[in-house]
This record gives C-alpha cells, sequence and structure tokens, in this order.
C-alpha cells in the first residue's frame, strides 16, 4: 500500500502536467472566445449568427483534425503529434492578434482546430496509456486531463477581462495574451507528455490482446449518438452563456466571477466523478453527466438572478469535461490498447460534427428568438443525448 501511494503521487503530477495540454486545446483556443464574443461581436458588427461561426470554423478544424488523425498517428508517436499540436495552437493564437478581418480570422479559427484536435486527442491516448498503469486510479487520472480544461478557462477569466483595451479592435491585445498563455503551458504539459510516451506505453490487457474482435463501431452507435448531442447542446452553452448574462444586465464583474467559478468546478470535477468512470463500463455515466448538463443549461434560461447563474455554472463546470472522459473510459473499457487512438478519434470525430452544428443553429434561433430560447433548445438536446447514452450498453464481459 505504500508502495502504491509512493508511486501514485508521481503518477498524479504527470496526469496534471499533461492536463496543462487539454487547457490549451479547448480551454484556452476555444472556449476563452465567449469572453472575447461581445466585445469582437460590437467592434465588428456582427449578428449572433455571425458570432457563432467563429466557433462553428473552430470545429470544422478540430473535425479535419480528427479525421487525420488516426492516419498521423500511424506515422507519428502520440507525444510528436501532442508538441507539434501545442506549438502551432500558440502561434495560431497569437496570428488572431494581428487580424481584424472576418474571413481571414475564420480561416485562423479553422488551422487553430485541428492543431487543437492534435494536441487533444493524442493527449487522451497518452492519458489512457498512464491511466492503464495504475487501473485503481485510473478514473481520477482521465478526470484529471480532461478537467485540466479548467485551467485554460480560469487563466482566459483573469487575462481576457485585463487585456481587452477600450479602443478599435481592443480586443486584440487579448488573443495576444491568450497565446502567451498556451506557450507558458505548454512547456509543462510537453514534458509530461514526452515521459509518458517513454514510460507509460503499455501492452493490451490480457482480456482486450486479440484485436481481431475488437468491436466495430455500430455496436457503440449509441454512446456516438448521445456524444454527437453533448456535442451540439454544450457548445451552444459555452458559446453564448457571456452573452446572455451580459443582456441580462449582470456587470463585468459577475460575469468573470461566474467564468472563473465555472474553470474551478472544471479543475475539480476530477475527484467528482472518477468513481463513476471507473464502474460504468456502458454509455450510463455518459447519460448521467449529459442530463445534468440539461439542467446546468436550462436555469440561465429560464431565471435572470446572479445567484442562480453561479449555481449554473457550477454544475455545468463541474460536469462537462468528465462527459469528454467518459468516452476515452469508455474506450478503455471496451476496446483493445490498438484501437485506442481509432476509438476516441471516433468520439471526437461525432464531438466535432456536434460543435460544428451547435454555434450556427443556436445562434440562428438566437437572433430569431433571443439568447433564452437558444439556450432551451440547447437544453433539450443535452437531454436527448441521455437518452441515446443510457441505452448503450459494455460492449466486453470481464
Amino acid at each position: 500500500m505504500a508502495n502504491h501511494a509512493v508511486q501514485r503521487v508521481p503518477m498524479l503530477m504527470l496526469a496534471t502536467a499533461l492536463s496543462l495540454g487539454s487547457a490549451i486545446a479547448l480551454g484556452l483556443a476555444r472556449f476563452a472566445y465567449a469572453l472575447l464574443l461581445p466585445s469582437m461581436k460590437l467592434d465588428l458588427g456582427w449578428t449572433f449568427a455571425e458570432a457563432g461561426a467563429m466557433n462553428t470554423a473552430n470545429a470544422l478544424g478540430y473535425l479535419l483534425g480528427a479525421l487525420a488523425f488516426p492516419r498521423l498517428a500511424r506515422r507519428w508517436q502520440a507525444d510528436k503529434l501532442f508538441v507539434a499540436g501545442c506549438v502551432a495552437t500558440a502561434l495560431l493564437m497569437a496570428a488572431c492578434s494581428l487580424l481584424a478581418d472576418t474571413n481571414s480570422l475564420l480561416v485562423l479559427r479553422v488551422i487553430t482546430g485541428a492543431s487543437s484536435a492534435a494536441v487533444f486527442i493524442s493527449g487522451g491516448v497518452l492519458a489512457a496509456r498512464l491511466a492503464s498503469a495504475s487501473p485503481r486510479d485510473a478514473g481520477l487520472v482521465l478526470g484529471l486531463y480532461y478537467g485540466g480544461t479548467g485551467w485554460g478557462i480560469v487563466a482566459s477569466s483573469v487575462l481576457v477581462p485585463l487585456t481587452i483595451l477600450n479602443r478599435v479592435h481592443g480586443w486584440q491585445f487579448a488573443w495576444f495574451a491568450l497565446a502567451a498563455a498556451c506557450a507558458a503551458f505548454s512547456v509543462a504539459a510537453v514534458g509530461a507528455a514526452r515521459k509518458i510516451e517513454g514510460v507509460h506505453a503499455v501492452a493490451a490487457p490480457a482480456h482486450l490482446a486479440n484485436t481481431d474482435d475488437a468491436p466495430r463501431w455500430p455496436r457503440f452507435v449509441r454512446a456516438l449518438g448521445g456524444y454527437a448531442l453533448f456535442g451540439v447542446g454544450y457548445i451552444g452553452y459555452m458559446t453564448f452563456i457571456v452573452a446572455l448574462l451580459r443582456n441580462a444586465g449582470m456587470s463585468a464583474t459577475v460575469v468573470t466571477g461566474f467564468y472563473l467559478l465555472l474553470g474551478i468546478a472544471t479543475v475539480l470535477s476530477a475527484r467528482l466523478w472518477s468513481g463513476l468512470l471507473d464502474r460504468m463500463r456502458g454509455g450510463q455515466a455518459l447519460a448521467v453527466l449529459n442530463a445534468l448538463l440539461a439542467v446546468a443549461t436550462l436555469l440561465p434560461a429560464l431565471f435572470t438572478q446572479p445567484w442562480i447563474a453561479f449555481v449554473s455554472g457550477a454544475l455545468f463546470g463541474a460536469t462537462f469535461l468528465s462527459a469528454v472522459a467518459s468516452t476515452t473510459a469508455f474506450v478503455r473499457h471496451n476496446l483493445p490498447t490498438s484501437h485506442w487512438a481509432k476509438g476516441i478519434s471516433a468520439f471526437t470525430i461525432v464531438f466535432a460534427f456536434g460543435q460544428i452544428v451547435g454555434p450556427m443553429v443556436i445562434g440562428w434561433v438566437s437572433d430569431g428568438a433571443g439568447l433564452a430560447r437558444g439556450l432551451i433548445y440547447s437544453a433539450l438536446l443535452l437531454a436527448g443525448g441521455a437518452v441515446l447514452a443510457a441505452c448503450q450498453r459494455p460492449l466486453r464481459q470481464d
């Protein structure tokens, strides 16, 4: 027991350092845009649909990166793809600080999405390897990696309000600050990725060693469908929640506090759901998390009090990245090691499709019926995802 405790500390430290990759890929490269959206929308004269198109472009690039990943993974090790993605994402974020043309920004968001996918998927593969080195803590390791997105949300909630200036194109300074944060996070994350690749590449467990009968994707189509609806629903919240709160008359200080709380809750979510990820081998974990997200999304759409917004942010933050972690846990439980990259890519692809649809559709609804109505649609989609995921049974029996 004592030996396990000694080995456990460096393993969890590695998982935490690696989690800064998810902070880069999602927390900074994607979700920080919600804080920039009101300023950019006003400065550039966008509609909500046009503002949502920026996250749709990012999700399109993410989809292209996810589609390319299995082929790239056959040629390069996961740590090499992780490093390349971190460097490219930091440079692309810096490039966003130099432009104010909508079409150019859309192109950059597409490319940034592709580089983010390389970081996020390769990091997921590395986290799965690290989890397999200590099955007792597997759920916690995966939760730490995906919950690391919260570090990016926390960093952006501090950096963006401080660096958006009250002048024409004043939001450009915030993009540069976010790029600097990406570079800083990359230092620790890259070191962890290289160490995991060198030390924790593990052989397949005996009961998963035969890849001839590896389950094909139609057997987990319900989990894929539930995750696609998660992608549509959650991104609507993450894209437009700040705009909704500002439109409801909440001050910049309240909104910053809300976003900071959401990020802290995301970081803390690793411990909260680790047991669920270890126990549930089918789609039940994703079903529970989708249902909670539906509640969190509905609250600010129906009630405009600040304390309701904070409850929503805490619940959403404590839940949404664990939904992502649940799909990697599903892959670990049900697929042989040699198929992990392919399985994680499959979930990432349907996730990206959902994120492409989400910002545009919810933005279009919001233009016609208001932001609150858009979030109600997001909540309904998340509830539908919960029902689909609940129908997914485990693919293997131990």
